[in-house]
């Protein structure tokens, strides 16, 4: 087929959407509030990915101060051809928390994937994210699926088919206390026979380093951070003012994370249908925490999580790793 111009028109697929995760259930209710009486108070990280907070996230890789994006970046850059020959082609290349999608579009050429699916919480942005690279890649199989991983891996069988191939960079595995991580992996092990696994981590670096990757001069990770507040508003139907709060972002070393948090900047109390907390000053909700890894460290992870015949890149000063880990 010709259009008016006598050029050949390529035919192409529309990506499909599979939705399992649902905003507003009761469920997300009760772990909210339950998060919010608990001493000190908490938040999961996984509420900041409304289409706001995954927006800000985007905008956030884009600063100075934030290194994990562009070091990973750096060795993608220099190793992608020898990930791929690890890996192979024609795996279904199965995205956790995609977000835009960019760092696995950004691979395919090299990877060479049959099928992508791209997992991620924030349900619209990422069935936007996935008609931009549709466009990009007209004749690829993209599937989109609305999920919080973090608590069930699950996928439907649609996304499964071929040979499974897990990647998760960005280092979002700190996230998780590293035993979660370690019951994590091993779920995604469980899912990835005869595939694999290619996972970006932070490694340890000096505090000034990282600290000011979590809290940056104009302020995006405070309104990244403060923006969770505005959502969980809409979840549970709280009243946060997050002209209230502050953020704070620091690293302990004793447990090798860095913390976020959010401040209450005078005693208030912050009430929803059936409850309330009162805060006072300087009292925190903690919204997250990234652990940092050695290499050691984290290749001992992968391997007591049952992954085999592992081969971990690094950047030159060894800020980060990507590794290749088979189920």
């Amino acid at each position: 087929m010709r259009d008016k111009q006598g050029i050949a028109m390529t035919s192409h697929r529309e990506p499909s959407f599979v939705q399992l995760y649902a905003e507003d259930s009761q469920a997300q209710r009760d772990e909210i509030i339950a998060g919010l009486r608990r001493q000190p108070a908490h938040l999961s990280p996984k509420h900041f990915y409304d289409r706001l907070g995954s927006l800000l996230f985007t905008a956030i890789t884009e600063l100075p101060e934030y290194y994990p994006t562009r070091t990973e970046a750096s060795v993608f850059a220099a190793h992608a051809q020898a990930m791929a020959r690890r890996i192979g082609p024609g795996s279904t290349l199965i995205d956790l928390g995609a977000g835009d999608c960019a760092k696995a579009m950004r691979l395919m050429p090299v990877l060479r994937p049959a099928r992508y699916v791209a997992v991620d919480i924030s349900v619209e942005f990422l069935r936007e994210a996935l008609r931009t690279a549709q466009r990009k890649y007209p004749s690829l199989e993209l599937m989109g699926v609305g999920a919080d991983f973090s608590a069930s891996l699950e996928l439907p069988p649609a996304a499964m088919t071929g040979r499974p191939v897990f990647f998760y960079p960005g280092s979002s595995i700190g996230n998780f206390t590293p035993a979660d991580a370690l019951e994590f992996l091993r779920r995604v092990r469980s899912h990835a026979s005869g595939g694999g696994l290619l996972i970006g981590v932070d490694l340890v670096k000096p505090t000034d380093v990282l600290e000011a990757a979590y809290d940056d001069a104009l302020g995006v990770t405070a309104a990244f951070n403060l923006n969770a507040l505005r959502h969980v508003n809409r979840i549970i139907g709280s009243d946060f003012e997050p002209a209230s709060w502050k953020h704070v972002g620091l690293y302990d070393s004793a447990q090798s994370r860095i913390e976020m948090h959010v401040q209450a900047k005078e005693a208030l109390t912050v009430r929803w249908p059936g409850g309330a907390r009162g805060f006072q000053a300087n009292e925190r909700i903690h919204t997250e925490n990234s652990y940092k890894y050695t290499p050691e460290g984290f290749s001992t992870l992968l391997q007591r999580a049952g992954f085999r015949n592992l081969q971990g890149w690094f950047d030159a000063q060894r800020w980060f790793a990507v590794y290749w880990a088979e189920a």
